[in-house]
């Protein structure tokens, strides 16, 4: 028997690919055909991981520190991260609240199995990070996407959660910083939302993974407005930790121990070297390294920004956190993952269509990230300009 035709799970057909991951191989092929690429595709940092981590990393291995790890961590990396949300926040978080995972994506797929039963819904907003949606479609749950625009920061609402909230409705999940728009939800927000999702005995999930990325405004956590938010984060972003895979979950005390059930089950525990070094991510010298990087983000997003508008695109919220900019380019194109292969083929520059973060507008929204340097933005600039005015 051949296994051409057998017949996968249904679950496989209702998780949409990454449209990205094609621009992203085509541009690798052209790059080993000599190409020069401009990479604003792909949503990592470029500095490498902080030395402090890496020297952390290294004794760790050499100290043969290999074995597992309890499920939930590491006890004095979770300690560390509850330290973390004090010093950083003013907010106190018992360690044992804390989940460490392999990536933020390890939270998430804790999350839907714990929170959605076959048919139950989920609100977030269009657009939003994929992997958000289909988690939840692993689990045959029902991902409900809501349009938001300019006039809501491009974030969900309290009135959203009324207008949406369903008899199946089980949870509402927010990203702040969001990818792709690199919007914030503020604090009067997030209290408005807590409290609709609550009055509903409904699940609020935060995406926090972009955190400590912002830019002119203090970064929040939405722990400080209500304890029992279900909050993800990453090592991978502000910490620059991408390939070490490493991620968190700050959960109410009640979810805990089915958490670590499941954990114990679904991935056993995170990399244990991964676990060691980022106890060094919390140190001072760690954190000034990274603040350094941030002042570069900003550096990077305050000439990107009118850059891009300059050109005509429709930015129509100033991104303050993360590194993305969400542009509107439907006076140039109806079909932006076709003007992305057009951009990349023409003029090497990589950029990531809007079909990969949800519906409404999807085919005219371009995400751009700014996660490589001032020269190679100003040089791709000049790539896009020619490419625009060429037609």
């Amino acid at each position: 028997m051949s296994l051409s035709n057998f017949k996968w799970a249904d679950r496989v057909a209702e998780v949409a690919p990454f449209h990205v991951m094609q621009l992203l191989s085509r541009a690798r092929q052209l790059q080993a055909e000599g190409r020069d690429v401009i990479h604003m595709e792909v949503g990592e940092p470029d500095f490498p991981t902080a030395a402090p981590i890496v020297a952390a990393g290294q004794d760790a291995l050499a100290k043969g520190l290999t074995q597992y790890t309890p499920a939930a961590g590491l006890p004095e990396l979770r300690e560390a991260i509850a330290g973390h949300y004090q010093t950083a926040y003013g907010v106190s978080v018992d360690p044992k609240r804390v989940i460490v995972t392999p990536g933020a994506s390890g939270a998430l797929l804790l999350l839907a199995a714990l929170l959605v039963n076959p048919g139950d819904q989920v609100l977030m907003a269009d657009p939003t990070y994929p992997c958000n949606r289909n988690f939840m479609r692993l689990f045959s749950g029902e991902p409900k996407l809501i349009p938001v625009g300019a006039e809501s920061q491009f974030q969900l609402t309290a009135q959203h959660i009324e207008q949406h909230w369903a008899e199946n409705t089980r949870a509402a999940m927010l990203a702040t910083p969001s990818n792709p728009t690199g919007t914030l939800v503020d604090e009067s927000a997030l209290q408005a939302i807590s409290q609709a999702v609550a009055e509903r005995n409904g699940a609020l999930i935060v995406d926090e993974i972009y955190q400590g990325l912002t830019y002119g405004v203090d970064a929040l956590t939405a722990l400080s407005v209500n304890d029992d938010t279900f909050v993800i984060n990453s090592f991978s972003k502000y910490f620059g930790m991408t390939g070490w895979r490493l991620g968190w979950l700050v959960a109410p005390e009640c979810a805990v121990p089915e958490l670590d059930k499941l954990a114990q089950n679904i991935f056993l525990s995170a990399t244990t070297p991964s676990q060691y070094a980022a106890l060094a991510a919390f140190q001072p010298e760690t954190i000034a390294i990274l603040e350094e990087r941030r002042a570069e983000f900003a550096r990077r997003r305050d000439y990107l920004l009118p850059a891009l508008r300059d050109l005509g695109m429709s930015i129509p919220v100033t991104p303050e956190g993360a590194f993305y900019i969400y542009a509107g380019v439907d006076h140039l194109t109806d079909d932006s993952y076709q003007w992305c292969q057009d951009l990349l083929e023409q003029e090497a520059v990589a950029a990531t269509p809007g079909l990969d973060f949800g519906i409404e507008g999807a085919r005219s929204t371009v995400r751009f990230a700014y996660a490589t340097d001032l020269v190679q933005l100003e040089r791709a600039i000049e790539r896009i300009a020619r490419f625009i005015q060429r037609g």
